[in-house]
């Protein structure tokens, strides 16, 4: 009996409660279906807002518990299962474990019945990406891949599907690893900047959610951790297993570096090999390169250098990072929603080679923007402001010493409809308008990628 037979059975009596209905839970909740287990589903949204998923979840078998008391009814379960959404220490939540009742979620499930190995990826900006990359390389080598967690699907679903020599590659947000008690096999941390910070109750517990990744790998696991970032490398003391970093300043011990040539590079601490120049990687911006040289420093030696070039030269990207929409009227529109943070904003500008058109403002996720003061100054000639966190932006770039209306001139919208008519408006031949939020999406939209699909679509539908 597998890991995954024997949970099933032992489960196959307990009442178990499933809070929200998003991604990482429709199929999940329909495989538990299947398997006959007494199901409750939890959500905030009425019946009137769920509509027919309301109807054939309860075709199927599931018991609703919906609306403003929708969490009442988990305190009758045995077992709930938290969607990333819903904060680990919810009071509620709380409440529920102090009575006994197991509180978990998908991805700590799916890291205790995994038969095979398992590369996780975190960070606040460039997971996704590197994730992909990952999957990609491992994929072009011959291996059996099932990327999930914080990307893509639910990976519990399928988990009597994948066998032991298959590979998980798997992205976690803070959200899901601040409970999490079992880490992967090999582990990689992108980098660590102030997110969050409206759901976390301090950076200090920001970065414990984060350092969760790493903090319960054994001997014979292995470590990626940036470099060039102080938070993300403050952490190589509680490493455990092999630690292999990267930067793009300058070599290290062991990892993947980029020379002064600019080939990505990996030493192993004996001996060097030149991978891939910088110039062959088909997604633009040197934050890419940063996602490769992760990318690297996880795969290497375990995978032909070809894989490698091979997917750099060929990944076109992932959608709603720098994707690009469409070109009008000698204009080129790019989607870059994930942009969550001043960061990946600034990332994002420095992808191009020329100032730009930037659309941007979402909701309020508690982090400072005066960090964007400089590089909007200097890299946006036109910045259309939406949403709850415009004001912010806006008084974040005109407190800039140098700031100049005539150079970055400022725009407001009411709607991402009314963004992109005004950014269009002001475009000539040759300009770039991208979708750089530097926000949330939650004061419009589910999620980025809803955002990111309405700015695509309203392009799209440009003449």
């Amino acid at each position: 009996m597998t890991k995954a037979e024997r949970f099933f059975s032992d489960i196959k009596d307990k009442k178990v409660a499933f809070i929200g209905t998003g991604v990482s839970h429709n199929d999940l909740i329909g495989m538990f279906l299947n398997k006959k287990i007494n199901v409750t589903v939890c959500d905030k949204k009425t019946r009137e807002e769920m509509g027919e998923l309301a109807d054939k979840l309860e075709e199927k078998g599931a018991k609703l518990s919906l609306g403003e008391n929708y969490l009442d009814a988990i305190y009758s379960c045995d077992i709930v299962f938290r969607t990333p959404g819903m904060y680990y220490l919810n009071p509620a939540l709380k409440k529920a474990r102090n009575m006994g009742i197991a509180v978990t979620s998908e991805m700590e499930v799916f890291f205790d019945l995994c038969p095979c190995k398992i590369y996780a990826i975190t960070g606040t900006d460039g997971k996704t990406t590197t994730t992909t990359v990952i999957s990609e390389i491992l994929s072009r080598s011959g291996k059996t891949v099932h990327k999930g967690g914080n990307i893509g699907r639910a990976l519990l679903p399928i988990i009597e599907e994948i066998q032991p020599d298959d590979i998980a590659v798997v992205e976690l947000s803070s959200f899901q690893l601040i409970s999490m008690r079992k880490s992967p096999d090999v582990a990689a941390i992108t980098n660590i900047y102030p997110d969050h910070l409206n759901v976390h109750s301090s950076m200090e517990e920001y970065i414990g959610a984060k350092k969760n990744l790493i903090a319960h790998q054994n001997a014979f696991s292995k470590t990626v951790l940036n470099y060039d970032n102080a938070d993300t490398n403050a952490l190589s003391d509680d490493v455990r297993g092999s630690l292999f970093k990267f930067s793009i300043k300058g070599k290290v011990d062991r990892g993947a570096y980029l020379d002064e040539e600019g080939w990505l590079c990996f030493n192993d601490g004996k001996k060097t090999e030149r991978i891939v120049h910088k110039d062959k990687i088909r997604i633009p911006g040197m934050h890419n390169v940063e996602n490769y040289l992760t990318a690297i420093a996880v795969v290497y030696g375990e995978v032909p250098v070809s894989a490698i070039v091979e997917t750099a030269e060929n990944f076109g990207g992932v959608e709603h990072r720098i994707e690009f929409v469409r070109e009008l009227d000698g204009v080129k529109y790019y989607n870059d929603s994930i942009a969550t943070s001043p960061v990946s904003v600034i990332a994002g500008l420095n992808a191009f080679d020329r100032r730009l058109i930037v659309i941007a403002g979402g909701s309020d996720k508690k982090l400072d923007y005066n960090q964007l003061a400089e590089p909007i100054n200097e890299r946006v000639k036109v910045l259309v402001l939406t949403g709850a966190t415009a004001d912010k932006i806006e008084a974040a770039v005109k407190g800039y010493e140098h700031y100049d209306e005539n150079n970055c001139r400022i725009i407001r919208a009411a709607s991402m409809e009314e963004a992109v008519k005004a950014a269009r408006g002001a475009a000539e031949k040759g300009d770039v308008i991208t979708l750089s939020p530097a926000s949330a999406s939650f004061d419009c939209y589910k999620n980025f990628e809803e955002r990111g699909r309405h700015f695509k679509s309203i392009v799209n539908g440009l003449e």
